[in-house]
């Protein structure tokens, strides 16, 4: 039986491919790194952090999947706005996988790239195998390094870890859900290149990495 599926990224840097969990909690615990970001042209506006008044895209998700983004918010403007539209891919991405929609505009918007990829991945093998979400999905202990600053891009690496422990894999036309128990696979530890280009509307993601199995992030 299958429950999240949120998978590593390939090793030689092509498209992702998607792992399914098994019931009884398996998972990968391998990472690879993906390198080089979109190459958009212009210079970084002095305040990147401005895209409130931005018409943003629905990211809701059903009230059965809750969502906890247990994140201190940066004192730092730029690494506040990036932190919080990292946290919008991945609402995007449960949004997605929850409209079974692996065409959603919303993960689009938040993202370009392997990170767009990975999103339309996830999404469409959760949509081909009839499954979707429900339980608690909690991130937490953010982190955000600062990459490159460019006279054509800003680029931050934002991190965070997620306890899949009470999130499950429910089938779509039944709704039967697939518990599972706690174990060292239900930890994972994301990396996520952000990036702001002068012009545009959000920090969008460009490179996702996952760590499966994250000893760091249990306990």
């Amino acid at each position: 039986m299958a429950r999240r599926a949120l998978t590593t990224t390939a090793a030689a840097f092509a498209t992702t491919a998607a792992l399914l969990l098994s019931a009884c909690g398996g998972g990968d615990d391998s990472s690879d790194d993906i390198k080089g970001a979109d190459s958009e042209s212009s210079s970084p506006s002095a305040s990147a952090s401005a895209s409130a008044d931005v018409d943003r895209p629905d990211v809701s998700v059903p009230d059965d999947l809750d969502l906890v983004f247990d994140f201190e918010k940066p004192s730092d403007q730029d690494s506040a706005a990036a932190l919080d539209d990292a946290a919008n891919y991945i609402r995007a991405l449960n949004h997605g996988i929850t409209k079974q929609d692996p065409e959603d505009p919303a993960f689009q918007f938040y993202a370009s790239g392997q990170a767009a990829q990975y999103a339309h991945s996830q999404i469409k093998e959760y949509a081909d195998g009839g499954w979707t979400l429900t339980g608690k999905d909690r991130y937490y202990q953010a982190e955000i390094n600062p990459v490159d600053e460019s006279e054509k891009v800003k680029t931050v690496n934002v991190s965070f870890c997620e306890d899949q422990s009470k999130v499950y894999g429910k089938e779509v036309e039944s709704e039967k859900v697939h518990r599972t128990k706690e174990s060292l696979a239900s930890y994972q530890k994301f990396t996520i290149l952000m990036t702001f280009v002068e012009g545009k509307p959000v920090w969008r993601a460009q490179q996702v990495t996952v760590e499966g199995k994250a000893e760091e992030c249990r306990g």
